[in-house]
């Protein structure tokens, strides 16, 4: 429990409450609110709601308990596969339904709680919740991702993916067949304007760049392998999706539900298939590769026959 007391200072008279909360001790707005609805503001011993004001020559007490943010939980997660593992980093085969690190509302299993309950000790670069991650693949999407276990692989892999040195190779099956069969996407990707959640082509996103090309095709969709020359949160979903072929299974960006049913899938059809970067520390080049999942094989299978 966090405890100030102090006058009421000359600049925050006749101020409401939350307000001059939010100002006197850096609280946000809804967590000033927080606070007071809990009863945890007096002013001379007088308890106050949050539209109340503050006067002149008042004795103010506050008390609160502190905002925690995300935890890493350590859990048992023997499904996550182990791919490649030095001093300086670990590459991991994420599974579908694990999420990269917590964040706030997610409560489900995480890639860094996993490692920690394999006993695994990670870079502590990076905010608390977040150490070691240089880079995330979505809740729903299966594949290959690097966590930094030394300081220096952290400050290396973060620099490589930012001047874009990493190789990241995804196959994705999405619904029709794109034209042409190959080629490449640039479009602006910033948050969608009607979505807390989703991501869009919009013009005033952050510049980005996919190449794709067509393995295979069935007839309501195709087997691609994309290459991303940025990096951007939905990335290959958002562009395939703006191209109106969306990633099989990815109701979020418009997926067919009866195709999803049909193909037995739960999220989007798209997996992290390769990834190659230049050792931290040797500099020597290492490429790491994945099968596909389970429910990907099997949506395969239905595909094609």
């Amino acid at each position: 429990m966090e405890y100030r007391s102090l006058p009421v200072p000359d600049g925050l008279v006749g101020k409401r409450v939350d307000a001059a909360l939010a100002s006197l001790l850096g609280f946000s707005r809804s967590f000033a609110a927080d606070v007071i609805q809990g009863g945890g503001v007096a002013l001379d011993s007088q308890v106050l709601g949050k539209s109340d004001r503050l006067h002149a020559d008042g004795w103010l007490e506050v008390s609160w308990i502190p905002k925690t943010g995300p935890q890493v939980v350590p859990i048992d997660l023997p499904e996550l596969g182990i791919v490649y593992d030095d001093d300086d980093f670990v590459v991991i085969d994420k599974p579908a339904g694990v999420a990269a690190h917590p964040s706030l509302g997610w409560e489900g299993p995480t890639v860094l709680g996993a490692l920690a309950g394999a006993g695994y000790r990670i870079a502590t670069s990076g905010p608390p919740e977040r150490q070691g991650i240089v880079h995330r693949l979505d809740v729903g999407t299966s594949g290959l991702m690097a966590v930094a276990k030394s300081e220096m692989a952290y400050s290396a892999l973060k620099w490589a993916f930012k001047r874009r040195e990493v190789s990241k190779i995804y196959h994705t099956v999405v619904q029709g067949h794109p034209d042409p069969l190959a080629g490449t996407i640039d479009g602006p990707i910033g948050r969608h304007p009607g979505s807390e959640w989703k991501f869009a082509v919009t013009r005033d996103g952050k510049h980005s760049i996919t190449h794709y090309r067509t393995l295979e095709a069935f007839p309501y969709a195709s087997l691609l392998e994309v290459e991303l020359e940025t990096g951007r949160t939905h990335q290959i979903r958002v562009h395939m999706s703006a191209q109106r072929h969306p990633c099989v299974g990815d109701s979020m960006y418009g997926a067919d539900p009866t195709l999803s049913e049909r193909l037995g899938l739960d999220r989007q059809w798209l997996h992290a298939m390769r990834l190659g970067f230049a050792h931290p520390r040797t500099g020597e080049p290492v490429e790491f590769e994945s099968t596909y999942a389970a429910d990907l094989e099997h949506a395969l299978d239905v595909l094609r026959g």
